[in-house]
């Protein structure tokens, strides 16, 4: 809402990883005064989420992948490492982390990057420009509503210094927030298990393992007790690896439908992309089921034999993880071959391989395990089946109820932890605020995929006519289908650090976009020339020097941290865009062709900043960005 003579107001809604990270590029990208409202309904969860929140995560509980993969900024691969090892305040940490030296293919415990996130917020809320302020509110968004310039918020339980024009709300101890823009940020949803209804609030059963109690049961368990974890993905293996750490000698069965157990990174790993053929059998039309994966799994063994060939020093565990990565660009031309509801019972089948070939483990989680399951004296053991039912017995232990590919058998246990299990449908979230979106239509579930909701290419919610809903825009898990079908991103990385990564990059780029052409009288430019963003795309309908120039500019402004850079690359970028003249393409009605071209040239060097096709030390190359042989320059 645009409040008379005061600046735009921007509501992040959700202030976990993906909200902090939107917010710190907000702070970066906006040139004019902003205020930026970063609200967290649980205050523990302010700049950590439930990934990386203290209370949940010990100081074993390291990152899945390395430490230098970690940087939540892209283009600054290093960032992460050299906070960790120069600018972390370590007086509490224990000893062991205390004195370690971290390194790019090392692990690093994950409790640590909530810190991480708060100094890099703050960094940024120091190195905005002037007017540009950060509110950090505590409270709940219960509702939403449209007014004439944005939307207004109901927040039940309100709790923010500084911030103005806000009134009383429809329901006791909730109050209305207007806003110009708002950014939907609230990570994962809880899911309630249908096996496990008997045994709901039972002191036997973990349902969320990152929570404070459940890591206070698996802490203070007999060391000689039976542990049955449901699932075999990352979080099993964090709870597993808690329970072996503190000496646990009892039983532990990891129960898992796939049977698949996640690979170990070589300690010398690094990120890379390879190049591959598509695989044309997947193009083709099939007959059915059986046919499309058996062409799968043909394409699929092909593809790895050519990595092997043509880059024997790939390490064979990291060869799935190359594959999958290479074949991104062709996968949403193969999803469009597939009918919605076969595509859903994919994603649901094969929802754990799919992530297992995607990403693996650091050495640090899994030696643990693998030992614990492959020694004699091992204590780990894979159970493959599904779990249909957990209920109590006069015991006092559960009773898991497991259905295997030879028929049904129970395990029963003294403790059944479950793996965090999200809700990817948002038609089942029993959130106020998503009961309220999807019944009055400003959000959509996704609908190829029943995983997230509908969005356009910049993260703008859609209705269910596909139109955009205003100036509402999504970020992270939120867009798991629309990544999934629009970029190919399967398993976790749809939703990930690194695709976060990039939404806060485009998010923030189209927000503070949007904002500066509404203040300067041209909000209505998107309806009058619907493809202004696209005016760049052909070298010959621009003078192609020229443009290149002011894109490389602006990327380097995007990346700055630095506000007097930024400011000084701001300066250069306007007169680099005079020196233009506009594009052949422009239509000759528009008033502002210099703000058309700046909208134009934001937008490129945005997509620029979020090139996937290649890795981050490659990107600072070709972006120019500091000094590639020390990317931490």
């Amino acid at each position: 809402m645009n409040r008379t003579g005061a600046c735009p107001r921007v509501l992040v809604v959700g202030a976990g990883l993906a909200g902090t990270a939107t917010a710190i590029r907000l702070l970066h990208f906006a040139r004019r005064p902003l205020e930026i409202v970063l609200l967290e309904r649980r205050p523990d969860y302010r700049s950590a989420g439930v990934a990386y929140h203290r209370d949940g995560n010990p100081w074993d509980y390291v990152f899945n992948i390395q430490a230098g993969r970690m940087s939540v900024f892209r283009e600054d691969v290093l960032d992460f490492i050299s906070w960790a090892n120069q600018e972390a305040d370590r007086r509490d940490w224990p000893q062991h982390w205390a004195g370690h030296t971290f390194t790019e293919q090392g692990p690093a415990p994950r409790r640590i990057f909530q810190d991480y996130l708060d100094d890099r917020l703050a960094e940024a809320r120091r190195q905005s420009c002037p007017g540009v302020v950060l509110v950090e509110a505590d409270g709940e968004a219960l509702d939403m509503d449209a007014c004439d310039r944005g939307y207004e918020v109901t927040v039940g339980g309100l709790s923010a210094t500084g911030l103005d024009s806000v009134r009383s709300g429809p329901l006791p101890d909730t109050k209305v927030v207007g806003a110009d823009h708002v950014v939907l940020a609230t990570g994962l949803e809880l899911k309630d298990p249908p096996f496990a209804v008997e045994v709901s609030g039972h002191p036997s059963f973990v349902r969320n393992p990152y929570s404070a109690a459940g890591i206070r049961t698996l802490s203070r368990l007999p060391p000689e007790a039976t542990v049955a974890i449901v699932g075999s993905v990352l979080s099993a293996y964090d709870s597993a690896g808690l329970l072996l750490r503190n000496g646990h000698t009892g039983q532990i069965l990891l129960i898992s439908r796939s049977g698949t157990i996640f690979r170990t990174y070589p300690g010398t790993h690094e990120h890379g992309v390879v190049r591959l053929p598509r695989p044309e059998t997947l193009m083709e039309p099939y007959r059915d089921r059986e046919e499309f994966l058996a062409r799968g799994r043909a394409a699929w063994r092909a593809a790895c034999s050519t990595v092997r060939e043509r880059h024997p020093g790939i390490a064979s565990a990291i060869v799935p993880e190359r594959v999958a990565k290479a074949w991104e660009p062709y996968l949403p031309e193969i999803i469009e071959r597939i009918p919605d509801e076969e595509l859903r019972l994919l994603l649901d089948e094969f929802a754990t391989t799919i992530a297992a070939l995607r990403v693996g483990a650091v050495e640090y989680t899994m030696a643990i395990i693998e030992h614990a399951m492959r020694s004699p004296e091992g204590s780990v053991e894979l159970v493959v089946g599904k779990v249909r039912a957990i209920t109590p017995t006069r015991s006092g232990r559960l009773l898991v109820s497991v259905a295997g590919q030879h028929g049904g058998h129970g395990v029963e246990a003294d403790l059944v932890v479950s793996n965090f299990g999200r809700e990817s449908d948002y038609a089942k979230v029993g959130q106020p605020l998503w009961r309220a979106l999807l019944g009055k239509g400003i959000a959509t579930p996704h609908e190829r995929t029943g995983r997230g909701l509908e969005v356009d290419a910049c993260g703008t919610l859609l209705d269910a006519d596909g139109r955009p809903v205003g100036p509402v825009s999504a970020i992270g898990v939120l867009r798991e289908g629309d990544e999934i079908v629009r970029h190919g991103r399967t398993g976790a990385f749809a939703f990930n650090l690194a695709a976060i990564k990039n939404h806060s990059v485009s998010v923030a780029a189209h927000v503070t976009e949007q904002l500066e052409l509404r203040q300067e009288g041209l909000s209505d430019i998107a309806a009058l020339h619907p493809h202004y963003r696209s005016y760049a795309s052909n070298p010959e309908e621009a003078d192609r020097a020229a443009l290149e120039e002011a894109v490389v500019l602006e990327v380097r402004r995007l990346a700055t941290r630095e506000r007097k850079k930024r400011e000084a690359l701001d300066s250069r970028l306007t007169a680099s865009i005079l020196s233009i003249g506009g594009l052949p393409a422009l239509p000759a009605a528009v008033s502002r062709p210099d703000r058309l071209m700046r909208a134009v040239v934001n937008r490129v060097a945005a997509e620029r900043l979020n090139d996937v096709s290649v890795t981050p030390r490659q990107l600072r190359r070709q972006l120019g960005i500091g000094n590639v042989d020390n990317p931490e320059g």
